[in-house]
């Protein structure tokens, strides 16, 4: 039922051999693309960095579900090239992520701003996916809550 697992990519012979959105995930892009040249996929030259988050979990509480629930995860760049956010998804639509597209600076940070509007009551748990020119990408971000 999730739009980033809709798409597939098929063989000659209609076998499946990838799923996901190459639209929405840049991994499952370069993936794609490595599958249709058979490898020999231009290498790419984006310089990789470190980065460091504030914390990778976040948890509200409980609130009342019409309360609208925010966050800023805080990405410090600790590498020496630029911080490159490259794509954010979150897990379903109750999440918005807002964040400066500007690259970050070595030693600068950067904050996402993650917003949740409970759809209905009950625990919740949702994952915030950050796509980056770091070896640890995609960075994985977690909100959890309870909505009454």
């Amino acid at each position: 039922s999730e739009m980033t697992f809709q798409s597939f990519l098929l063989n000659r012979e209609n076998k499946v051999i990838a799923i996901g959105n190459p639209v929405h995930n840049p991994k499952v892009k370069e993936l794609y693309l490595q599958r249709l040249t058979n490898g020999k996929m231009p290498s790419s030259s984006v310089a990789m960095t470190d980065v460091s988050v504030n914390t990778a979990n976040m948890d509200f509480g409980t609130f009342p579900q019409s309360e609208r629930q925010e966050y800023k995860f805080v990405l410090t760049n600790e590498g020496n090239n630029l911080l490159v956010i490259q794509d954010v998804t979150t897990s379903c639509g109750c999440t918005k992520v807002s964040y400066s597209k500007e690259p970050v600076r070595p030693g600068a940070s950067l904050e996402l701003t993650v917003t949740y509007e409970a759809e209905e009551k009950g625990h919740f748990n949702k994952m915030i996916t950050v796509y980056c020119n770091t070896k640890a990408s995609p960075l994985r971000l977690m909100i959890a809550g309870n909505a009454k």
